[in-house]
């Protein structure tokens, strides 16, 4: 009858590839981040976000284009967080008399600001942006200096894979 020994230690050899790997490694290009430079800030969000057209995007987007979607996130903004700072100021001013529940108009506002930012920046990236193969998206951030959280529009380069060639 024959044992086997438990504690010997087997080395098998590892299979080596004799081609390239099957996915080649993609490398993305940071993303870019536009921060805002409104002077109202409602729960981390801005009336509006900074206009100037960034160095990384030269040859990739149209400076024109880029106007136009910052405009269109701006004009959303500006409209949008005027209600909301007025909502802010007011439920503070009535927060002893409603136990805190004179705020939620203000929260349920910025989530409706966010969404409508959001959507706005979905169609972009749908009409225009994807075929160009980027991706804007409203992204919470922590602040470097401080343990605030500010929304940022980040400009994220979708990865080109690589096109399949049968042999």
């Amino acid at each position: 009858m024959e044992t086997d020994d438990f504690n010997e230690i087997v080395v098998e050899e590892a299979a080596v590839p004799d081609a390239a790997p099957e996915d080649p490694l993609v490398i993305v290009p940071d993303p870019i981040i536009i921060r805002g430079s409104g002077h109202i800030t409602v729960f981390g969000l801005t009336n509006k976000f900074n206009t100037e057209f960034p160095s990384s995007l030269v040859g990739k987007v149209a400076p024109e284009e880029y106007s136009s979607t910052i405009s269109r996130v701006n004009k959303i903004l500006d409209r949008m967080l005027a209600v909301n700072f007025r909502w802010l100021v007011l439920g503070c001013l009535c927060c002893c008399c409603t136990l805190g529940c004179s705020v939620w108009p203000v929260v349920c506002l910025n989530k409706r600001t966010k969404s409508s930012v959001s959507k706005a920046l979905g169609w972009e990236n749908r009409q225009l942006y994807h075929k160009l193969g980027l991706q804007w998206k409203l992204q919470k951030r922590k602040l470097t200096n401080n343990n605030m959280m500010e929304y940022v529009l980040v400009i994220e380069h979708l990865p080109k894979l690589p096109i399949y060639q049968p042999d």
